[in-house]
């Protein structure tokens, strides 16, 4: 059984917590701040608070990448009409 903390999350998060993460990464090896950071290039283009970067920050991407390799329902079907 899941816990709350670790339900399932959407690619399309797992694309945006990427991209959280490189930014971040990108920008902390010049010393900016984390709260420059977040204010500069992470808040204008996502719009997400500060506390939601720090919980995208712990998340590790490659890690989580199950959601691509389990079955979607409506892939099982043959839709063609033969």
């Amino acid at each position: 059984m899941k816990v709350d903390n670790e339900r399932r999350r959407g690619v399309s998060y797992l694309k945006r917590v990427a991209d959280v993460n490189a930014i971040y990464q990108q920008w902390a090896k010049s010393g900016l701040s984390n709260r420059e950071i977040w204010r500069r290039y992470i808040y204008p283009v996502y719009g997400i608070s500060e506390r939601a970067m720090y919980k995208m920050l712990k998340i590790d991407v490659k890690v989580r990448r199950d959601n691509a390799a389990s079955p979607r329902p409506l892939l099982l079907f043959d839709f063609d009409d033969e």
